[in-house]
């Protein structure tokens, strides 16, 4: 048994495909094929239960599957802690964002990490919460900004910021354009769009709904912060949009008016996360640090 193999097997997986888990492998698919028939002998069990129609794991094959990912995830690491050991800040790291954040964030801070981190290749990836999480426990990210709260005991958790929530409601809305700061217990009664589910911003926006008296506009979910946008301008309704996803260098929408809540604000809190074993444990508290600094005062930073 090699990496090579487990690997093999787990794009196999992955794919559910002879020839597309082969391509993605960069080996010919009787390449591939070969040696998981190689690695099932070695075992002396069947992992895969082969058609021409489609491929489905055993229930042995489906336990080798995890623990192959784990010894791959392990393996990644020692590589990872060797680049590390060889030139502390240079190689790549790998860093996720759920939707509503990575697109309005990144605009702020992915400057200064290219000047702090010149030698650093900091590769992005947006996923929602949750496939965040489960790619970081993995190793397949090596850290992961989220909204708090999270649970889990293998994960560090390096607050962020804290970012206020705006209500944004179609020019000509009484209650978007009154005077001065919006008391939050004037959202009672208001009829908020929201996102479809999946979203931590969905949930988020519910529990504000729950503290104010607030209730969801049904028969609508956007699937995105921009499509949400698109129908508060169109007239829709009313929804709450996070601070940065108003702010410049995000262009303004001339049928959508703003209004700030009084203190305490409605909000969200953001950390990032990364789990305690991590090669990258000393890097990140500094790549933390950048992500904490967003100019112009649009959020407001959290101790670490």
């Amino acid at each position: 048994m090699n990496l090579r193999d487990l690997e093999y097997l787990v794009a196999l997986h992955v794919h559910r495909h002879f020839g597309r888990a082969a391509a993605a492998c960069f080996v010919s698919q009787p390449t591939l094929s070969t040696q998981l028939r190689k690695l099932e002998s070695e075992l002396g069990v069947v992992l895969i239960e082969r058609s021409s129609r489609s491929v489905i794991f055993t229930a042995v094959g489906e336990a080798v599957v995890v623990r192959a990912r784990r010894i791959l995830a392990d393996a990644e690491d020692i590589r990872a802690l060797a680049r590390q050991a060889r030139k502390p800040h240079a190689g790549t790291i790998r860093i996720g964002l759920f939707p509503t954040l990575g697109p309005y964030l990144l605009p702020h801070v992915v400057p200064e990490l290219h000047n702090r981190f010149p030698g650093l290749e900091i590769l992005l990836v947006e996923e929602k919460t949750a496939v965040l999480l489960d790619e970081l426990r993995s190793g397949a990210l090596d850290a992961a900004a989220v909204a708090l709260p999270v649970v889990d005991e293998t994960l560090h958790i390096e607050p962020l910021f804290r970012e206020d929530f705006i209500f944004a409601a179609p020019v000509g809305d009484a209650v978007a354009e009154g005077d001065g700061p919006l008391d939050p217990e004037a959202l009672a009664g208001e009829d908020l769009l929201l996102l479809t589910e999946g979203h931590c911003l969905r949930d988020q926006a519910l529990e504000i709904c729950a503290e104010t008296g607030a209730t969801e506009h049904v028969g609508f979910r956007a699937t995105s912060l921009e499509t949400l946008r698109h129908m508060v301008a169109a007239g829709v309704g009313a929804t709450l949009l996070p601070e940065l996803a108003v702010a410049p260098p995000v262009t303004p929408n001339p049928g959508i008016a703003l209004r700030r809540f009084a203190d305490p604000a409605p909000h969200r809190d953001i950390a990032l996360l990364w789990r305690r074993t991590s090669v990258f444990r000393e890097l990140l508290p500094e790549i933390a640090a950048v992500l904490r600094d967003v100019p112009g005062g649009l959020v407001r930073p959290l101790a670490a």
